[in-house]
């Protein structure tokens, strides 16, 4: 169950990135996170803290509730 919704959670992220047309390079620059650390983020690898999906919600120009919508939906559950 958790590594589905570390996956879920970081295929969401790249989703959304992607359609933004923003590069792994760039997000991380907005998150003030390291490149690499996206990357694993969005294969599943990483288990993410409460504080860095905040950047990234707030990267992406949601807020943190509207960002696990869109994992919700795009996992099924």
């Amino acid at each position: 169950m958790q590594k589905d919704l570390m996956f879920a959670f970081g295929q969401t992220v790249r989703r959304i990135r992607l359609s933004m047309d923003i590069s792994q390079e760039k997000f991380a620059d907005m998150c003030d996170l390291h490149r690499t650390y996206i990357s694993d983020v969005e294969l599943g690898k990483r288990n993410v803290s409460l504080e860095n999906i905040g950047k990234m919600a707030s990267a992406l120009n949601m807020n943190i509730s509207e960002l696990f919508q869109e994992v919700e939906s795009d996992a099924g559950v």
